[in-house]
Order: structure tokens, then C-alpha cells, then sequence
């Protein structure tokens, strides 16, 4: 593992992987998608949602995102003298995939120093669906009703002691804390709302 200061040999046991969205010989990957390509993305609702759990977990980093779509090929016409592998592809919506949540809990500090601006995407098209509050209200709901002690004590119990260092005590404090902050995320996104930037450009 390359650190800023040092390299740190990996370790046998559990570890993290990433689950690639699809078959890669399908699909097409990008980290960008132009504006009018944005506005056709299919869950472009997710950011909101997304932004509640940045917002829930103090993601001290901007929100990261790939785009992505499978290719699939049109039949070849009777005659047409295209093999199917030449046939262009069909004009599909991309999706978003919500990717690297390393900066959780202000990455490897395990707190929670809030700022409006953090968690945000980097582009506002994206939150253009959001019209107020109730814009996030599935997703805060959600948090605040499903979220118990109970949901949070399975978590624990799933995660190999060797990634938090076997600090039990460490971990414990930290899930108290995010329980805590399931109601303040209402007032996390109006922080955000009311910033010079003005990331939801349609809230009313």
C-alpha cells in the first residue's frame, strides 16, 4: 500500500474489493459525462440521496461518480453486409455509480468536522431536481427510521477486528456518534443550500 510517507506491505486475511458495475467487454466507463449527456443520466436522482449519506457520514471529500452504459448491438438488416460486432450501438441512458467513500468520517480521523460545502458533486446540473427538503425527504426518512442501535450493533459484529485494530472501544464510539447524527442531516443540506455557491439551483 503506497502511503504519503511509506509503503505498508498487505496482509493476508479480509479484504476490501470494489465490485466492477457490470461485464467490462459490455460496458463503457466514464468519469466525466458533458451536460447534455448529465441531464440524460437515468438515476440522476441518486445524487440527492447520495448527499444525504455524505452529508450522514461527513464525507470530507467532493462526491466521487462513474458513469456507465452497456453496449448493446442492433440485429444486422438482411443484406446490410455488417457482421453484428460492427452494428453501432444503441443509444442507451448512462447510469451513475457512487464510488469512493474513503473519506467517510474525515477518512482515517474517525470524527466529524462538518462543512456546508463538503459531500457535494462538483457540478450543481446534477441537484436540478432538487426542489426543497422534500426533494431529500426518502432518503433522510430512511436514515432516521432505519438506522437504530440494533441495525448499527450488526454492523460491528461484521467488520473483521484487524481492519479497526481490534479497538472495539474505538469503532463503538464512532457508530454512537453517526446514530446521533441521524437528524441533524436536514440541517446539514440547508448549510449547503445557503452557501454563495448555491448548489440546488431549482429550490424554491
Amino acid at each position: 500500500m503506497e502511503m504519503p510517507r511509506a509503503r505498508v506491505p498487505c496482509q493476508p486475511g479480509p479484504q476490501f474489493g470494489s465490485r466492477y458495475p457490470g461485464d467490462p467487454r459490455r460496458l463503457t466507463l466514464h468519469d466525466f459525462l458533458p451536460d447534455e449527456q448529465l441531464r440524460g443520466v437515468e438515476n440522476l436522482h441518486d445524487f440527492a440521496g447520495m448527499l444525504v449519506f455524505d452529508k450522514w457520514t461527513c464525507n470530507t471529500n467532493g462526491r466521487q461518480t462513474i458513469f456507465f452504459r452497456e453496449e448493446r448491438h442492433r440485429p444486422a438488416a438482411q443484406g446490410d453486409g455488417l457482421e453484428k460486432e460492427d452494428q453501432p450501438p444503441e443509444d442507451r441512458d448512462y447510469r451513475a455509480a457512487m464510488i469512493d467513500q474513503g473519506f467517510c468520517f474525515n477518512a482515517g480521523e474517525w470524527n466529524y468536522p462538518d462543512a456546508p460545502l463538503r459531500g457535494l458533486y462538483a457540478r450543481n446540473r446534477v441537484y436540478e431536481g432538487v426542489i426543497g427538503m422534500e426533494s431529500f425527504a426518502p432518503w433522510t426518512e430512511r436514515v432516521e427510521k432505519s438506522v437504530t442501535e440494533r441495525v448499527l450493533a450488526e454492523v460491528i459484529r461484521e467488520i473483521p477486528p484487524e481492519w479497526y485494530e481490534d479497538d472495539y472501544d474505538a469503532v463503538t464510539k464512532l457508530l454512537e456518534q453517526l446514530y446521533r447524527r441521524r437528524t441533524r442531516v436536514p440541517e446539514l443540506l440547508l448549510a449547503a443550500k445557503n452557501t454563495t455557491r448555491q448548489p440546488f439551483p431549482n429550490w424554491r
